[in-house]
């Protein structure tokens, strides 16, 4: 088990540039990886049954001891994101199925990574925790109504379908994983060790899967869209911070806040857009899953040398993994 912790804490060390390799053999040899798009929907299952075995009923107390914090943070991310993505679109002329990808990236739920970003840069663990648990439970209903509200006019959006997809997606697998955590805590914390590796290589092929297929459209659109891409996120990030600024909460506080609004689940946006719209569609989270492992690192280091007002041992009072 040694070895595969070893093995488990290198590839989530070296995440952005496996995926960056990764990407580029995809972009360079299409047809190695286009196969793998119809398995998207598996591998996105896979990831949100692992997130599942990380949660807990007492992640949700969080929100009925401390709700401020945590609703704060669900109103950035459920407002900035979406509108962010929208402005974007509009103000870099977009094509219609970019222009809804990143609508959609910008309207999922918070990322898998991002309670472990949150820890490494001092922020506070369970509200991050809190807000990645609750923005997941939401989905199925806001995010279907935020992209057809938003993107309705570039592609036409079916709520019900969309609803459906994301509750077989997410919603299902999810709370088949907190069962499992509740029904064989022991297999659980025994495969714990290998949860990082399974979700890195997860999101790796999905992206894989959505650079061969848009292996063309990049050389068209690559550059803008990535632009996009990045402004998007910068966004979130700066935003979401200052949302937490402004309601006068804690450094902590803020820094949790900031990640979770900039750190999207890409690879439900990725999988969603595959199934609803086209390929290209998907290119914005699968550019986005790329980005924001990269970024969020970055806003780790320097966060880390930085005192939060967290205190240590309060940080590992909830494990992330």
């Amino acid at each position: 088990m040694k070895w595969l912790q070893t093995v488990s804490t290198f590839v989530s060390k070296y995440f952005a540039l496996i995926v960056i390799l990764v990407s580029v053999a995809a972009y360079l040899t299409p047809t190695t990886f286009a196969w793998i798009g119809a398995y998207i929907t598996i591998l996105l299952g896979i990831i949100m049954f692992g997130m599942g075995t990380t949660m807990k009923l007492s992640d949700f107390k969080v929100v009925a001891k401390k709700p401020i914090p945590v609703l704060i943070g669900l109103l950035a991310q459920f407002l900035v994101m979406p509108l962010a993505a929208f402005a974007i679109a509009y103000v870099f002329q977009l094509p219609p199925e970019l222009a809804v990808g990143l609508v959609l990236v910008g309207a999922c739920p918070g990322g898998t990574a991002s309670n472990v970003m949150v820890y490494l840069s001092k922020g506070d663990v369970p509200v991050s925790v809190a807000m990645t648990s609750v923005s997941t439970m939401l989905a199925p209903l806001f995010t279907p109504l935020i992209v057809l509200f938003l993107a309705n006019q570039w592609l036409p959006v079916s709520t019900s379908a969309m609803f459906m997809s994301i509750v077989e997606m997410i919603l299902i697998p999810v709370i088949l994983g907190i069962l499992v955590r509740k029904l064989l805590p022991g297999v659980v914390e025994k495969g714990q060790v290998a949860l990082p590796l399974v979700s890195v290589f997860a999101i790796m092929l999905i992206v894989s899967a959505v650079v061969a297929a848009n292996a063309e459209n990049i050389i068209t659109s690559g550059i803008a869209v990535f632009s996009a891409v990045i402004l998007h996120n910068g966004i979130g990030l700066f935003l979401g911070y200052l949302a937490g600024k402004w309601a006068g909460l804690d450094e902590g506080k803020r820094r949790a806040i900031s990640i979770e609004v900039g750190m999207q689940n890409s690879g439900l946006g990725a999988a969603l857009a595959t199934a609803h719209f086209s390929p290209l569609a998907a290119l914005p989270s699968a550019l986005f899953s790329v980005w924001h492992n990269i970024s969020g690192p970055l806003l780790v280091s320097f966060w880390s040398r930085k005192s939060s007002g967290v205190k240590e041992e309060e940080a590992l009072t909830r494990k992330v993994s």
